[in-house]
């Protein structure tokens, strides 16, 4: 039951005998922030009296006057300038916890209304080695799929490739030009990420190196832009005459011109790194001075694949299925899977028809002999065609959204890509309408950055960025430190082999990462740091997974003291109103904690924001280990007691796993 809904639709007819606009009130109820209140509160009684222009206490009685909330609720209590304060029943709480223990959803509903969605995540360029850069859409799309699905939504997930562009390009100039054929054709995947790296460093080499001259003139204008702020500063703060707001103003703009120093010596820093490591090595310096305008003859390279050289085309054929190998062992390993993955090179024959419809329509026009679209609200035109007749990725996601249309006909398109792009939907989207596919709710579901523990985003010191395999690793090898260390294993009854162990520190590890990910809300940056992600305390995956290894703990050990062989059955079987009664606070508050399952769920899925659903599963865990320190299991001969307790305990069991399930984050019965 999702209680917050329901308490809305009740407060929604009591209001709406007041007023009209009774959806705007209807929906100010939260769970209380102090049990001793009650268990949820309405605030809706004072600004809604505003609006009546009555006292908040009056219409707060009114309103509670007119609720039918006597199966749900004790009697509501009005309580200072006019908060609602209720408190569930302890008969609704027996009836809801019984029906959730014999329900294999756990009592979370199914949408009356299911809607077609397609998730559009991860989305890697195919040509080279997946980086950190791809965890968080990876791991926030496929969050998001599962719950869509688990309440009822037709769910398309769609992995667009990057199989078609410049990357491509690099791959086959460094074949051409280093590889050597017998050693890709014996060993592809390595070979063609080798050649990748070597070209592309080539490429940033030049950058780097033609970058420097720049950088230098900018560190000076940054150095004598922070002298300035910072007399102004030091002006601001001796003017008696400037508020307190208009000083710390000044010290801010000086504090922001000190960090701008530091960013441009950092991409110094990257600059002369990628430089250095060049100039170095003997074998690379002469392959960089060989090759001057490798840049511009990568671009040459991917132009000839995408007009149909026969040559590029057959390298292409011949090095993509490797390319694809190498991205779908990470995703096995992070246990992804899609529905489809059609990647850019799907739609290349769409593009000149984009186009086409477009000139059609009277939308394009040339601009220094490129093919644009001038739209209202945009300072810079949206191009589709480059004046050398390449298409860019508006094009290609505008055939795309044209070949979903027509083949799902989706009723909504979630498009899980960083927030850096986000102005390139809200192009891509005013372009829909009129183009016919304005029915279609089109949403960017944007994320913030994955930072390294200085507080930039994460890169190697040469300014790549980060493989994601070699996270994964660190990750699994540090979870197997924290929960395979030898004190926890000297207490494992049976003990515990190697492959156990590394069973364990893998689903633990890839969970740590996944989970520290999903914690966060996705708009916001994050600092990546593997100690705190496999921690066994505090806000981690790895502490809900251990209070799951308790409640299965529990359950073995009663089992074994009642004497069944599956303990699971013996609670639904024997487990009704008759012997279920919360007597304990920590038993009520983990019994209510466990009817919120399906709000966080609505939550998650509303704000398109899995951290709700993390959130939630920390909360539950906590309440369900003060629940286990407060709430003897074993040795009960009350058979009330007993029976509350281990459904309790199964129950919170279940909704860990199925919420970790949702976030697609494993269990394990023991750790």
């Amino acid at each position: 039951m999702n209680l917050s809904t329901t308490l809305r639709d009740h407060f929604f007819s009591a209001i709406s005998k007041l007023t009209e606009d009774a959806d705007q009130y209807a929906g100010m109820i939260r769970p209380a922030a102090d049990t001793k209140f009650g268990d949820y509160q309405s605030n809706a009684a004072m600004p809604l009296a505003k609006r009546l222009g009555k006292p908040p206490r009056e219409v707060a009685t009114t309103l509670v006057d007119s609720l039918s909330l006597d199966e749900i609720c004790e009697a509501p209590d009005v309580a200072g300038p006019g908060f609602i304060n209720l408190k569930l029943r302890g008969s609704f709480l027996n009836q809801t916890l019984c029906e959730m223990l014999g329900d294999e959803r756990v009592g979370v509903r199914k949408v009356e209304q299911p809607s077609k969605i397609i998730i559009d995540y991860s989305s890697p360029n195919v040509a080279k080695p997946m980086h950190v850069g791809h965890i968080r859409s990876t791991v926030i799309g496929d969050a998001l799929s599962r719950l869509h699905r688990f309440v009822g939504h037709d769910v398309i997930t769609d992995n667009h490739l990057g199989d078609w562009g410049t990357q491509f390009g690099i791959i086959i100039y460094g074949y051409k030009h280093f590889g050597d054929p017998d050693k890709v054709a014996a060993n592809p995947v390595p070979e063609l990420s080798s050649l990748y790296r070597l070209t592309n460093q080539l490429i940033e080499y030049h950058k780097a190196k033609a970058s420097l001259a720049g950088l230098d003139a900018k560190l000076d204008e940054a150095k004598t832009n922070a002298e300035a702020e910072a007399k102004l500063a030091e002006q601001a703060d001796a003017n008696e005459k400037l508020s307190a707001k208009e000083k710390k103003k000044a010290r801010k703009s000086a504090d922001s011109a000190v960090r701008r120093i530091d960013s441009v010596k950092a991409d110094i820093e990257s600059a002369q790194a990628k430089v250095a490591a060049v100039d170095s090595d003997p074998v690379l310096a002469k392959a960089a001075s060989e090759h001057p305008g490798v840049a511009e003859a990568v671009l040459r390279e991917t132009a000839k694949l995408h007009e149909g050289d026969a040559e590029n085309r057959a390298l292409w054929e011949k090095f993509l299925p490797h390319c694809k190998d190498e991205i779908n062992r990470i995703y096995d390993r992070l246990g992804v899977t899609f529905d489809h993955v059609l990647g850019e090179s799907f739609y290349h024959d769409r593009l000149p028809v984009v186009v086409e419809t477009l000139d059609k329509l009277g939308l394009t026009t040339k601009s220094d002999g490129a093919v644009c679209v001038f739209m209202d609200g945009f300072d810079s035109p949206m191009i589709i065609q480059k004046r050398d007749g390449a298409y860019l990725y508006a094009t290609t996601d505008l055939a795309t959204l044209q070949y979903r249309q027509e083949i799902f006909g989706p009723d909504e398109i979630l498009y899980v890509v960083d927030s850096r792009q986000s102005e390139h939907f809200e192009k891509f989207f005013s372009m829909a309408g009129p183009m016919g596919m304005d029915g279609i709710k089109l949403v960017h579901v944007n994320f913030g950055t994955v930072l390294g523990a200085d507080g930039r985003p994460m890169k190697t010191r040469s300014g790549s960025l980060i493989g994601l395999e070699s996270l994964l690793d660190e990750a699994v090898a540090a979870a197997k430190e924290v929960v395979c260390n030898p004190e926890r294993l000297a207490t494992m009854d049976p003990p515990m082999d190697e492959a156990e162990q590394n069973h364990i520190a893998e689903i633990v590890g890839i969970g740590a990462i996944k989970y520290a990910d999903l914690s966060h809300h996705r708009t916001s940056d994050y600092r990546f740091d593997v100690k705190k992600m496999v921690a066994l305390e505090g806000n981690t995956a790895t502490y809900i997974q251990y209070s799951y290894a308790r409640t299965q703990s529990i359950l073995r050990r009663v089992a074994k003291e009642i004497q069944t062989d599956d303990i699971a059955k013996w609670a639904v079987d024997t487990t009704n109103t008759e012997n279920f009664e919360l007597r304990e606070d920590a038993e009520r508050a983990l019994a209510i904690s466990l009817l919120r399952f399906e709000e966080a769920i609505a939550g998650a899925i509303t704000g398109q924001a899995p951290n709700q659903m993390s959130d939630y599963l920390y909360e539950t865990a906590k309440t369900y280990s003060t629940f286990n320190e407060a709430c003897r299991v074993l040795g009960n001969t009350d058979p009330v007691v007993l029976h509350t307790r281990v459904a309790l305990v199964l129950l919170t069991g279940r909704v860990l796993k199925q919420g970790l399930e949702l976030l697609n984050i494993g269990v394990i019965d023991r750790m």
